[in-house]
């Protein structure tokens, strides 16, 4: 049940259509951090925002800029809990949400809790995969998507590789399906090529050091413990920068511990720095010199983003969405999923051809600036929401 001292934070101007946005668990993570980027940079008065979270959240919240959008955790359980989705139903009826927008599959149960509690409008959003179904192959959570979207509005998607695959696979209409790219903050990644202070103030890297990085959950998707092997054999392939490679793996999960001791076992932590969940992450990103996502599947990654906005070559898993975003020749380098080799000649042609680095990092960039603006991503969830809702001539935020 949400308390009223919750309800009484509801903005003064009733009228002004509140949408709730229900997700798993509100840290730190690439849906997560699109959707503190969506809510804080829509204009003000064109809609409201509430934020309930199956699970619960963590100080991410801090993010939001309005003091007014509300972050309620219901507090599920592992595995089956009924109860959870008997208090999101109550939540949608004390709230009285105009929408619904439900995130991947952890949440879509949500669209049937909105229906039930009256919620006009309904929209569901696929951000990307989990081990649990790394390929969307699962017959049942191919059904229960497919139930679902008999009482969905409308279904987003952030890469044209998720909206074939609804199409296709989970044979949703088309005309139900809008693709939106993620957006990045141009003013806040950015190239800064000779600013390395924040990791040589943690006593990691020199200038002279070549900082290879990545940016992700510690998760088995993720497959952070590939990079950490690739390396290794890096290490081991150039005696001569040996003295220069570094490694940073920002973020957290259950496989953390596993990538350190690899490091460990391997003699090499000192070259190895592994910071956790950080909120600096557009400064560390300008002392990498190359950016690296091993992931076995993706949606559309934000992270790959963000490092082409920060002017870094990109080598990533040729999986999801990361095609749409990495050209080869010109932003970066593909490589097969799952393929370590592949992964160490990958990173081992810009140790080779350090011109490409800067080559592609600025490709990269130029790109970002004409295709994945916040402005344009904003612009068009707000013409999903004002199409769903019925409004007639939706407002640019330009």
């Amino acid at each position: 049940m949400i308390a009223h001292a919750d309800l009484s934070r509801r903005t003064a101007d009733s009228r002004t259509p509140l949408i709730a946005h229900v997700i798993f668990r509100f840290g730190i993570g690439g849906l997560e951090n699109g959707l503190v980027n969506l809510i804080n940079n829509m204009p003000a008065g064109r809609y409201r925002h509430v934020i309930i979270c199956l699970t619960d959240y963590t100080d991410f919240r801090s993010r939001l800029k309005s003091p007014d959008v509300q972050v309620i955790a219901l507090h599920k359980r592992d595995g089956k809990d009924f109860g959870a989705y008997v208090r999101l139903w109550k939540a949608f009826r004390e709230l009285r949400p105009d929408f619904v927008h439900t995130r991947n599959l952890g949440t879509v149960d949500g669209v049937f809790a909105a229906l039930l509690a009256g919620v006009r409008f309904r929209v569901h959003g696929e951000h990307g995969w989990d081990m649990m179904d790394l390929h969307g192959t699962n017959r049942r959570y191919r059904l229960l998507r497919r139930l679902s979207s008999l009482f969905t509005h409308r279904h987003v998607t952030v890469s044209e590789h998720l909206a074939v695959w609804l199409h296709e696979v989970v044979r949703i209409p088309a005309r139900k399906i809008t693709r939106i790219y993620n957006g990045v903050d141009t003013g806040k990644f950015f190239p800064r090529r000779t600013d390395r202070s924040i990791l040589a103030d943690s006593g990691f890297a020199a200038q002279d050091s070549i900082v290879i990085g990545s940016v992700g959950r510690m998760a088995a998707v993720k497959n952070p413990v590939m990079l950490m092997r690739a390396f290794i054999s890096l290490l081991d392939r150039n005696d001569d920068l040996r003295s220069q490679l570094c490694l940073v793996m920002i973020g957290d999960g259950p496989l953390r511990s596993e990538v350190q001791q690899a490091a460990e076992a391997a003699g090499i932590a000192d070259r190895v720095w592994l910071p956790g969940e950080r909120d600096d992450v557009a400064d560390l990103l300008a002392g990498f010199d190359i950016f690296v996502i091993p992931s076995l599947n993706e949606g559309i990654s934000n992270t790959i983003l963000e490092a082409m906005a920060t002017g870094l070559p990109v080598v990533a898993t040729e999986v999801g969405g990361n095609p749409e975003l990495v050209t080869p020749g010109a932003t970066g380098v593909l490589v097969e999923a799952g393929d370590p080799e592949a992964l160490v000649k990958g990173i081992q042609g810009y140790l080779d051809r350090p011109e490409l680095r800067i080559e592609h990092g600025a490709e990269g960039r130029r790109m970002i600036e004409n295709n994945f603006s916040l402005r344009s991503m904003i612009d068009q969830y707000l013409a999903v929401y004002d199409e769903v809702a019925g409004v007639s001539e939706p407002v640019s935020t330009g």
